[in-house]
């Protein structure tokens, strides 16, 4: 009699087990800190003299209406140069580009706080552009090949996004402390221990990346791209300033455009182009890009917008609007802590989707402000939302227009992003102004009740473009997942 046969035993099925999240090593984290620094005072120096331009203009002899220069000198050199700049990080090494750059920032800084002309402080306002171009593209590109594509690298651009919105919010706040207690000179001179900080650590503790190969640079593509955006950043500043019909802003407009369309031509014929064709016909870099312009451009402008409400219908004073932006600052490190968290987890489309629409429906509530003191706590509830909906959108902005390019390519793709973020700093306010402008001039009112209807024009303008960018960016945009 055989025995029975027996079945084989089969093992007790085992739950699948998820792998642990990834987490930044402690060299990782010092490289991070080090960088969200640098970035951090970079986003200061946008808004930090803004508070304090009547006290500078009045200490070095500016006139009234050449005030506009010692922003419009920074902003010129910092967008009509950054994609040069990225472009060179690619080159000569990004670890190195980015500590010349701060050490050319620390310097030109101490230059502003010990100008006696106004000569001297549009030279170091302009040399402060210059270190931004430089700063800006090569931190980022440092910082995207520092994590790897993913959840790490997602937190790391989640957490520059919110510093860099912080530090444009903590600028007037700064600005106007410091020329209300000491002096406006330490606007530019509160920059210097920093980035002295920032060049003795760098060496140490960033480690380089650059191509294997050196290609040449393409000096007609770097020279058509640098003129078109020198022209454009100074014909929207001149709009803001002397309308949009003007000869000048006409010309420089238009003359822009032209070198920014043969720019366009000079790369595709170029043995080694600066932007690749290639590049700029992938859909995560245009959209990704167009979803950072209009989120730059409309937060910074209703930053502006609000400043006028603040102070001429409410009668606030510079320190005190400051100190209303704060809560923006707030929303803003929110979004930015939370964006790569909700960007792994619902994908760059939906990250940013979501983010507009929050956005937009925060910064279209502020219609219904008044003239009553008692609005501030609508102005604040609206901001706070609406930042942390804006650094979705960025976070989401960054993530897709860096994503899916080698390392090698980085410089580029954080050159374009930077130069995406400074000509929207750039425009968003001369078209906003425009605005609201218009619509006073149609009243023949420029009292209160009448900057009150140009605000509220230009607000409204601001949530329908915020909405109408989020909404074409999530039905051209393909998920992180889709590839």
């Amino acid at each position: 009699m055989s025995a029975p046969s027996r079945t084989p035993s089969r093992p007790a099925p085992t739950a699948s087990v998820p792998p642990p999240p990834a987490r930044m090593t402690g060299r990782q984290k010092l490289v991070l800190a080090l960088l969200l620094g640098a970035q951090f005072m970079i986003a200061v120096d946008f808004s930090i003299l803004n508070v304090a331009l009547p006290v500078v203009g009045e200490g070095l002899g500016f006139a009234l209406q050449d005030l506009q220069w010692i922003a419009t000198a920074f902003a010129l050199a910092a967008a009509g140069f950054t994609l040069l700049f990225g472009r060179v990080a690619d080159l000569v090494g990004r670890k190195r580009l980015f500590i010349a750059g701060m050490a050319v920032l620390g310097l030109s800084s101490l230059l502003g706080g010990l100008a006696t002309s106004p000569e001297t402080l549009l030279t170091a306002r302009v040399l402060q552009g210059l270190a931004t171009a430089a700063v800006t593209p090569a931190g980022l590109a440092l910082l995207t090949t520092a994590f790897k594509e993913g959840p790490l690298r997602e937190r790391a651009l989640g957490l520059n996004g919110a510093l860099m919105s912080a530090g444009f919010t903590a600028g007037a706040i700064l600005g106007g402390l410091l020329t209300d207690l000491l002096s406006w000179r330490w606007a530019f001179l509160v920059n210097v221990p920093v980035a002295a900080l920032v060049v003795a650590l760098a060496p140490a503790v960033i480690a380089d990346s650059r191509p294997a190969e050196r290609p040449r640079l393409d000096v007609p593509g770097a020279a058509a791209v640098t003129g078109g955006l020198l022209l454009l950043v100074y014909g929207l500043t001149q709009a803001g300033t002397t309308g949009w019909t003007t000869p000048a802003t006409l010309a420089a407009l238009l003359a822009g455009l032209a070198l920014l369309v043969a720019f366009w031509f000079v790369e595709k014929r170029a043995t080694a182009p600066l932007v690749p064709v290639r590049i700029l016909k992938r859909r995560s870099v245009i959209w990704g890009n167009a979803t950072g312009l209009i989120a730059f451009v409309t937060e910074t402008s209703l930053v502006f917008l609000l400043t006028l409400y603040l102070q001429e219908v409410l009668g606030y004073t510079p320190l005190a609007t400051g100190l209303a932006f704060g809560v923006l600052g707030i929303g803003t490190v929110i979004g930015g802590t939370l964006g790569g968290r909700v960007v792994g987890r619902f994908g760059n489309r939906r990250t940013i989707v979501a983010g507009g629409v929050v956005q937009a429906l925060a910064t279209l509530s502020l219609v219904a402000l008044g003239t009553s003191g008692a609005w501030i706590w609508l102005l604040l509830a609206a901001t706070f939302i609406g930042g942390i909906g804006n650094m979705l959108m960025i976070v989401g902005f960054m993530v897709t227009a860096t994503s899916g390019l080698p390392d090698e390519e980085q410089g580029l793709a954080t050159g374009l992003a930077t130069m995406t973020q400074q000509v929207g700093i750039t425009l968003g306010i001369p078209v906003m102004s425009a605005l609201a402008t218009a619509r006073m001039t149609a009243l023949g009112d420029t009292g209160p009740d009448g900057v009150l209807s140009g605000v509220s024009v230009a607000v409204l303008v601001n949530s329908a473009l915020v909405l109408a960018g989020a909404l074409l960016a999530g039905t051209f945009l393909r998920t992180r997942r889709e590839g």
